[in-house]
């Protein structure tokens, strides 16, 4: 052995060099989650500590209430001012965990240093951070030498030849190891966290400000993984008890977000893989055990969950699991001491797998009549069906729950799209227990995010392990390559260039030595030839005629991963820039080239605080019902939570049916009433999915039509049918905007406008101060114990006539309930399956003076989804040069720079963007004036060219350039 070069100071080159390593790795490590945090706080720089979207204002608001009276009143508040007159009770239908986190670290850390308000804002990007480490931890675990001593292939061949795949890891952290930590798997950490501290898909749910669920899940969920498979590290006799720690991470996980689900069956998945492929052992077995119990135990603490974990179909897999591992535990410790030969072992197994089976069997038999297994929700049945729709159209009218196309993962996962496949490769070529968790986590998260775009989010962490693995791979070659280096990288030795070819030749023998051995063993032709093979390749690749183009390739690679990496980064900051824009406040852009910050939402909303009784009741979508409550601090109607279908159909049947229907509903359960208007997705955009989801349970309203195609708009000037015309809403919406549409004077008085016209509000008049007194009375309130603070709301007794005319909704997947809905939802599917036979119904059944020019036209109506047009169709709309009510809509959504505007806009009517202005410029001019780069990336996958010229002969393109 040749002895270690010692210094100056009598310590030797190698743990200088070693400690230089783990330096620059550390400062590399600072460097991406300095990057992650800086990337995540735009929003708060540009527009302060201000609250996202819909959903953070009610998590702020529950935060607020925690922090103010405590976890035993937050967790008995039955909140009255929600779901008028029901109420909601809020801390038992709540996800607690983010806001209990909130509240730990305002008490614990930052005390008076920060407001609340400010702590919540700061959350996301906090924890944003901490994903980006534990990213780095995962993705280290599964590429570190002891866990990746397999490939798929040798691991198959042992289970067909009915063995266990043994490591051989003696010696090798030693050599691919520095200061104990592995070189491959520490750079492959490094670039994960570099990735995953600024893909769009995990920046969607961290940018500062935006205080959702999953700003946190995400930290929960790779936390939970992390531990998981750490738990099944090869070669630590204990590593089995971090399967306990999981099980804790879990818990965190299931207080935080319903999406715990997914969590759990990710390593139910992983589990069962694992014995699939030969690979159960004791360690496996206590680790999912400690898992699964542990975590099993303290979820069913969390007051929203319960007893789902072991009732619902969602998660009885990962149940079914444990009992698995449980008998093959007990028949694997019962063939050792027996002592059973092969074929002994395996009847063995088989009579105690059909005994447990004949229990299970009747457990099933005498539980399902009795309802005790809860139905597949309508979400994550929308998952498995084959086509896009769930049959619950309250579900299918949110944007996010629609399918995932090619254009969307290159949107939130850029380049990864691209690395993270070879990784997937690379993973398979260097195998183990953990390693083969990605690949699982891998498929399913593409499975689901290709199912419902929201899902997205669940690739971000491992499509950051893919690519952090394929380009550490790649750039550990190039290094090797260029610097002639064949040894392992991390073999820091002081010799002469003599010794060193000397000690890689014993290197090459030994290597040979346990290749020979591993042939040995395997005694296979498919083995022996693919051993030939490789000697053969790396004699060709180690010859010096070789090494020329190796460096050439490796010196291109170098260059490449520079563009690649630059381009990454850059695309990911401007992503960043444009999703944290809050959607409360709006940046856009006046026809004179101004800026300027559209906050018409909150002056609404404080216009109502400051001007309303404090028992006001304010109509409006359920979308908006979380900011009126957390900022008006007023009651609504709905919200957000969408627990009760039923309620939320009633709001639509308001808002959708006729003029006096709706407000002789709507007098009874509110004083003022909130439109959302300004053309884009205002509430009379919204307005065909309002009217579906009311027919659901109110079928008087579109009679033998689910879809309620009467309800719609009829060309692209958006001329109403006759149904939409007479509704609540648009005379409301379109009141002395649109002409000969006027609100009864009678029945409303307008209040409020916002300056840039976003919102209208209107007082009800006559409202019925009877029924609210009613409502009020806490003594027609109905406790479930007398003195209980479970305590829900009735309708007043004046609205029963419209309440007995409802038909509960019912799921599909419901088998629990007695009474189906069959022909309800077979003509839903069949009206979506078929607009054109529906759309051929609807016009039967409108007025005479509007089937004309329906059946004469060949555009689509806004409000549908429509399939691409026809080259016919889009140059008879593109020749129509004028300036009308839609311009002037589609103008105000590009200087918005609201893409998922823009994406909602033409996802109903792909044709408005080919729309065209008096001056012949569109859409497409626009964005490129506006220099709104991802939206020119949107109106071209709709087809929309940017080489066309308007009237003055200029492309959109001249525009960028300078041109006006």
């Amino acid at each position: 052995m040749t002895k270690k070069k010692p210094t100056m100071l009598g310590i030797n080159q190698s743990y200088l060099t070693g400690m230089s390593w783990l330096g620059v790795a550390s400062y590399a490590i600072y460097y991406c989650l300095k990057m992650a945090y800086t990337i995540r706080l735009q929003a708060i720089e540009e527009f302060g500590t201000v609250i996202h979207e819909y959903d953070p204002y009610f998590n702020y608001r529950a935060t607020e209430y925690l922090y103010y009276n405590g976890a035993k009143k937050f967790f008995t508040w039955f909140d009255h001012k929600v779901w008028y007159p029901l109420g909601r009770p809020v801390g038992t239908t709540i996800y607690p965990g983010m806001q209990f986190t909130s509240v730990w670290i305002k008490n614990m850390i930052v005390g008076d240093s920060m407001s609340l308000n400010d702590v919540c804002c700061y959350v996301p990007a906090w924890f944003g951070v901490i994903a980006t480490f534990l990213v780095g931890c995962i993705t280290y675990e599964c590429t570190v030498e002891c866990n990746t001593s397999h490939s798929i292939f040798s691991v198959l061949i042992d289970l067909i030849c009915g063995r266990k795949s043994t490591a051989n890891i003696q010696g090798k952290d030693e050599k691919k190891s520095t200061m104990g930590f592995s070189i491959f798997g520490l750079t492959s950490a490094i670039f994960a966290m570099w990735i995953m501290g600024i893909v769009p898909a995990h920046l969607t749910r961290s940018v500062g400000g935006g205080y959702d669920n999953e700003s946190v899940a995400v930290s929960a969920m790779t936390l939970t993984f992390y531990l998981w498979v750490r738990s099944l590290r090869e070669g630590e006799k204990y590593s089995y008890l971090y399967g306990l720690l999981s099980g804790i991470a879990y818990f965190y996980m299931v207080a935080t977000w319903g999406g715990y689900v997914f969590v759990l069956n990710m390593i139910g998945l992983h589990a069962t893989l694992l014995v699939l492929l030969g690979r159960f052992s004791t360690k496996v077995y206590l680790s999912y055990s400690l898992f699964y119990f542990v975590g099993t135990a303290l979820a069913i603490q969390v007051p929203v969950v319960g007893l789902t974990p072991l009732k619902s179909l969602e998660q009885i897999g990962p149940g079914l699991v444990f009992l698995a591992y449980q008998v093959i535990h007990y028949c694997e410790r019962g063939i050792l001491r027996r002592k059973l030969t092969r074929l002994e072992a395996w009847k063995y197994r088989v009579e105690v797998s059909i005994s447990v089976l004949a229990v299970m069997a009747f457990t099933f038999v005498v539980l399902l009549p009795q309802g005790y297994f809860g139905p597949i929700s309508s979400r994550v049945r929308g998952l498995f069906v084959k086509h896009t729709k769930t049959g619950n159209p309250l579900v299918d009218s949110v944007a996010e729950h629609q399918p995932a196309d090619n254009s969307a993962y290159f949107r939130y996962l850029q380049h990864l799209c691209i690395f993270a496949p070879f990784g997937f490769l690379s993973v398979l070529s260097q195998f183990g227990d953990a390693p083969s968790f990605v690949i699982v986590y891998a498929v399913a998260a593409y499975f689901f995010s290709h199912k419902m775009v929201r899902l997205i989010l669940l690739m971000g962490p491992v499509a950051s392990v893919l690519g952090g693995i394929s380009v550490s791979r790649a750039l550990i070659w190039c290094f090797q390559t260029v610097w002639n280096d064949n040894d392992d990288l991390g073999n820091v030795n002081n010799s002469g260039a003599n010794t060193k070819r000397g000690k890689q030749g014993v290197t090459k023998k030994k290597k040979a030595d346990v290749r020979k051995k591993s042939l040995k063993k395997n005694s296979t032709g498919f083995l022996s030839a693919l051993e030939t093979s490789q000697n053969v390749v790396d004699n060709t690749l180690s010859h010096s005629d070789a090494m020329v183009p190796k460096r050439g390739l490796a010196m291109f690679l170098f260059f490449a991963f520079y563009l690649f990496g630059n381009s990454f980064q850059t695309y990911c900051w401007k992503m960043a820039s444009a999703i944290s824009n809050p959607s409360i406040i709006i940046v856009g852009q006046l026809r004179d080239g101004s800026v300027v910050k559209v906050d018409d939402y909150r002056e609404a909303y404080w216009w109502i605080r400051d001007n309303t009784p404090e028992d006001a009741r304010v109509l409006s979508w359920w979308d908006y019902g979380y900011q009126i409550t957390a900022i008006a601090n007023r009651t609504t109607i709905a919200d957000g939570n969408t627990w009760n279908h039923e309620h939320i159909a009633l709001l639509g049947k308001i808002l959708t049916t006729n003029v006096d229907e709706g407000y002789n509903i709507a007098r009874h359960l509110a004083d003022y009433v909130l439109i959302w208007t300004g053309g884009g997705p205002d509430d009379l955009a919204k307005s065909p999915h309002l009217a579906r989801i009311a027919n659901s349970v109110y079928r008087d309203l579109c009679p033998d039509d689910p879809t309620c195609r009467t309800f719609t708009f009829t060309d692209r000037n958006r001329t109403p049918s006759p149904m939409m015309k007479a509704s609540f809403l648009y005379n409301l919406h379109s009141q002395g905007i649109t002409p000969g549409v006027e609100a009864d004077p009678t029945k409303f008085r307008e209040v409020f406008r916002s300056p840039y016209g976003k919102v209208r509000v209107y007082e009800l008049l006559g409202v019925d101060a009877e029924s609210k007194a009613w409502v009020a009375d806490p003594n027609n309130r109905i406790c479930d114990v007398e003195g209980g603070w479970y305590c829900r709301g009735q309708y007043p007794p004046a609205l029963k006539d419209v309440l007995d005319k409802k038909k509960d909704f019912a799921q599909l997947e419901d088998f629990n309930s007695v009474k189906g809905d069959e022909e309800y939802q077979k003509q839903y599917f069949e009206n979506l399956n078929n607009p054109e036979k529906a759309r051929a119904n609807a016009r039967a059944k409108m007025a005479p003076d509007v089937h004309e020019p329906i059946l004469e036209r060949k555009i689509p109506a806004l409000g549908e989804t429509n399939s691409k047009p026809t080259q016919e169709e889009i140059d008879a709309f593109y020749e129509v040069w004028e300036d009308t009510e839609l311009t002037t809509h589609m103008w105000k959504i590009i200087s918005s720079g609201s893409v998922l505007d823009l994406e909602s806009f033409l996802e109903s009517s792909p044709l408005m963007g080919y729309m065209r202005s008096s001056d012949g410029r569109g859409p497409m001019w626009w964005a490129f004036e506006s220099r709104k780069q991802e939206m020119v990336r949107v109106l071209m996958k709709y087809g929309v060219s940017h080489t066309d010229k308007d009237k003055h002969g200029l492309t959109p393109v001249d525009l960028l350039e300078g041109g006006t």
